[in-house]
């Protein structure tokens, strides 16, 4: 694939899908000389990280409320402050409710989040920062794998061969008790684990619930403890940081589109993919709604693999026992979003004087103990929404007074589970009471909640799908679970961002490492494909 051989009218490279991955992608293969065009379906790039009105002068996170946090090595590279990027790091990591009228606030600060735990239990005081630490060297030690490209099993190259060296060394530094942690901690169901450090519930379902977000898990599910691992490889903290940023989401999205269009990318708004052009196995190019056909050396889909390969892909191209394998990848999705206009500030009786704002500034977590968080998934399994939800909340307007009038609010809800398909219903029927549910729950914790409300937006699984382009409703375009984790993300043999169809890859968070909104999905997949570009 030589520059060199490019045709009058012929693209380097197309980008289906303008979300966070597809964006980083461009930004990596633009300053490697290409010029990758962007297709975005809707009227803005973004994906699931973008910010809209909802309402006269209420602006929100639509989807995404948080940062993953953003890889590092890749706010770098793109320079996306730059580009306008302002993220927000509350001193609050995460503040849980119980209906008793307590509140535990835990800090950023060890130190600070170990005074607060200490009101609850001096045992889990001790425990608190042993368990940080280890999980802290954990993190950095998956962190590593995560930047790579999943080995070819087969055949491993010399670059494989040394990214799997360096892993291994990395592990055998974090010496035999926290390398035996982390083979076991891995399968394990995070209530095991929390249990195992921890007598307070709500400080066991907060961390807990790192395990199961956005995942058709229980706290007792097998492998839960997984996702939890995952997610301090970017975030070493037990209960995770709140990053936020100045304009919403939106603002993280708009800066790598600025940052790739700097360095060479063309992105197209309104430009809706319904094929993937091939011949003889090979991807020659796109045709969107219109009619319109666009050639290219390389399609790169962000979309997620269902989407792309069984979808935009006319499956006889593909393999049949390929075709079964993919249709069992699973992508189930479990969660709804529902974004309030509000009238003011809501009042959280488990929290008073002037901790009151600071508490609220971060995320704030409605799922009091392991077994409600079970109870929640267990109604899930059976084809209906949680009537009492574990809810993740966060009122970007206390950091960020640019999303709403003068003295009013916005809250952002993510409300789990809300299964894709409902039994002996449909979301269109739901949407309603699954708002009223939500608003009941917390009306638990803020009495005035109700009266504050002016306006509400509420998301189903079913909108995820239909109008963000989430297979499923899944916001991780499929399940993190061990057997679709590494080199079986999507599947076992097409771990590498390549597919069966020459020419066509994949950059999404049905990728490696898939862990939400980091980029490490597009910022490895540029890595491979430029491999393949430079031949």
């Amino acid at each position: 694939m030589s520059r060199k051989a490019n045709v009058p009218g012929q693209r380097d490279v197309v980008i289906i899908g303008g979300g966070h991955n597809g964006l980083v992608t461009a930004f990596y293969l633009a300053k490697a000389g290409y010029k990758p065009l962007v297709l975005e379906r809707r009227a803005q790039p973004g994906g699931a990280a973008i910010t809209e009105e909802f309402h006269p002068g209420f602006r929100c996170s639509t989807l995404a409320h948080s940062a993953g946090p953003l890889r590092r090595d890749i706010v770098r590279g793109m320079q996306l402050e730059k580009h306008g990027l302002n993220m927000i790091k509350t001193d609050v990591a995460v503040t849980s409710l119980s209906p008793d009228g307590r509140a535990l606030i835990l800090y950023n600060d060890v130190e600070k989040a170990t005074q607060e735990i200490a009101e609850f239990s001096q045992k889990d005081a001790t425990k608190y920062p042993q368990f940080q630490s280890s999980l802290a060297k954990m993190g950095r030690v998956i962190g590593k794998a995560l930047t790579l490209a999943p080995p070819d099993i087969d055949n491993p190259s010399s670059g494989d061969l040394w990214g799997m060296l360096n892993t291994g060394r990395a592990l055998r530094k974090l010496g035999r008790r926290d390398m035996y942690r982390l083979l076991r901690w891995g399968p394990m169901a995070v209530a095991d684990l929390a249990a195992e450090y921890f007598e307070t519930e709500l400080l066991r379902a907060t961390i807990a619930a790192r395990g199961i977000f956005g995942t058709f898990l229980g706290p007792w599910s097998a492998g839960s403890s997984l996702v939890l691992l995952i997610r301090a490889a970017g975030d070493e903290q037990a209960a995770g940081t709140s990053w936020f940023a100045t304009g919403g989401m939106g603002a993280v999205t708009q800066a790598m589109a600025s940052a790739a269009q700097q360095a060479g990318a063309e992105i197209r708004s309104g430009a809706e993919v319904i094929e993937v052009r091939v011949k003889d196995g090979i991807a020659s190019g796109v045709v969107l709604s219109n009619g319109e056909e666009i050639t290219a050396r390389a399609v790169i889909s962000n979309a997620d693999p269902k989407r792309t390969l069984l979808k935009l892909v006319d499956p006889a191209q593909l393999s049949p026992d390929f075709v079964m394998k993919l249709q069992h990848y699973r992508m189930p999705g479990t969660v709804a979003k529902v974004n309030l206009a509000l009238a003011g500030l809501p009042k959280f009786t488990a929290l008073a004087g002037e901790n009151h704002d600071r508490a609220l500034s971060s995320r704030i977590h409605i799922g009091p103990e392991i077994d409600y968080l079970e109870r929640a998934f267990d109604e899930s399994k059976y084809g209906n929404f949680s009537r009492q939800p574990y809810l993740e909340v966060a009122i970007p307007s206390l950091t960020d007074p640019s999303l709403a009038p003068e003295g009013k609010h916005v809250m952002s809800i993510y409300m789990q589970y809300a299964p894709y398909k409902l039994k002996g219903s449909d979301w269109e029927k739901q949407r309603v009471p699954l708002g009223d549910t939500v608003v009941k729950t917390l009306a638990q914790y803020a009495p005035n909640l109700p009266e504050l409300i002016l306006s509400h937006q509420i998301i189903t699984p079913q909108d995820l799908e239909e109008t963000y382009g989430l297979t499923g409703g899944h916001i991780f375009h499929g399940e993190l679970s061990l057997d679709q984790f590494f080199t079986m993300r999507p599947l076992l043999d097409w771990a590498r961002y390549r597919t069966p169809i020459q020419n066509l890859y994949l950059c999404g968070s049905g990728t490696h490492p898939g862990a939400g909104l980091t980029g490490g999905s597009g910022a490895n997949a540029a890595r491979e494909i430029l491999k393949d570009l430079k031949k």
